[in-house]
């Protein structure tokens, strides 16, 4: 015979009553709440480092413009910081080189990312802020950001708001009569939509029959220097403006670099493949303001892309707190030299106003003529 469980001096026999199958099922079972591997969406981890990388370099450099223009060593500064989840992997994804047969670029005023991601060297950036006669984009003659890549086909960033919408169907029109699988990129902001030159390029882009190779993006900060984005839109999400022209269209979440890569990678393939256009809103923060006009100071209340996707390799084992200081301290040691040795080279001379006008240097001095 069994032994009855008995309790003696407060603690209970090693015999324990047997329970039956009804009583057990009404016991609650304590389940292991596994914790959720972050599998990053199948990338390898050499990518993920590089695009952690890439982004530490474009955040530093975009941190060590506003320090020039904060220490008075130029007249103005707009950038990308926030941007960098996007930026970074549209660069990398890039069919880089010159002619038709490679990408085209028509890329606003917060595209440091992306010509980070394609190669663009610091210093090049920070000769353009200061204004040198050595910047290969502009020879010192316009401010930050605004560049200019003829060899990698990245088209001249204009000051003009979205004027690049319909230039980017020029070159994607070209593209197309010569049979490439390249495409044309234009990138923009939200508050620019309302011009236009983007309901322009919405329409030539996608005429029945002459549907043209064109990356349409958008980076919607939410604010359109100080207007809100909610005061101005009728549509709910901007993407909507293209699903009318029957345009492929998608909202991505810009903050993850993850999510950023393989939309844009799927995006670029379509076009490739069938010839047509393609559109994607992405969300993204400002971290800097607009521009230096209303303040480039930081909001810390706002996500940080940069800072969460470090966080997320680390816990996933991926990159160590040491490697990842390492970065951080070789770009900004790379940033401050940069600065101290443009700071010595020269200013454009009043001559080359005239250069570059026209095609081939021709001569654009109107008093020579």
């Amino acid at each position: 015979m069994s032994k009855k469980t008995t309790v003696k001096q407060g603690k209970k026999s090693s015999v324990k009553k047997a329970t039956s199958p009804a009583k057990a099922a009404k016991k609650p079972v304590k389940k292991k709440v596994a914790q959720k591997r972050d599998h990053f969406g199948g990338l390898s981890e050499d990518l993920l480092l590089r695009i952690h990388d890439l982004m530490v370099k474009s955040r530093v450099l975009e941190e060590r413009l506003i320090k020039i223009y904060k220490a008075g060593e130029a007249y103005f500064w707009i950038g990308g910081p926030g941007e960098e989840a996007m930026g970074v992997p549209l660069g990398m994804l890039v069919n880089k080189g010159q002619g038709l047969e490679h990408d085209w670029l028509h890329l606003h005023y917060r595209c440091t990312p992306t010509l980070v991601a394609m190669g663009m060297p610091m210093v090049d950036s920070i000769r353009l802020i200061m204004n040198r006669a050595t910047d290969t984009s502009t020879g010192g003659r316009n401010f930050a950001n605004h560049y200019c890549f003829p060899k990698w086909n990245v088209a001249p960033v204009t000051s003009p708001i979205e004027v690049q919408y319909p230039i980017a169907c020029g070159t994607a029109h070209a593209q197309k009569r010569a049979g490439h699988k390249s495409i044309s990129i234009v990138t923009g902001g939200d508050a620019g939509t309302a011009e236009g030159d983007f309901a322009t390029a919405l329409i030539w882009a996608s005429r029945k029959g002459q549907e043209l190779p064109v990356l349409l993006t958008v980076q919607n900060n939410g604010y359109g220097i100080s207007t809100p984005f909610e005061g101005q839109h009728g549509e709910s999400e901007i993407a909507d403006r293209a699903r009318a022209f029957n345009i492929r269209s998608r909202v991505i979440n810009g903050n993850d670099p993850v999510e950023s890569y393989l939309a844009f990678k799927e995006e670029m393939e379509y076009i490739r493949k069938t010839g047509k256009p393609s559109f994607v809103e992405v969300k993204v923060s400002r971290l800097y303001g607009h521009s230096s006009a209303d303040g480039a100071n930081r909001k810390p209340e706002l996500f940080d892309c940069v800072l969460n996707f470090e966080k997320r390799l680390i816990s996933a084992g991926i990159l160590s707190d040491k490697a990842a200081k390492k970065i951080w301290e070789t770009y900004e040691a790379e940033g401050v030299a940069a600065q101290e040795n443009v700071r010595h080279e020269p200013a454009p001379s009043p001559e080359s106003v005239w250069d570059h006008v026209y095609a081939n240097n021709e001569n654009a001095d109107w008093r020579k003529f």
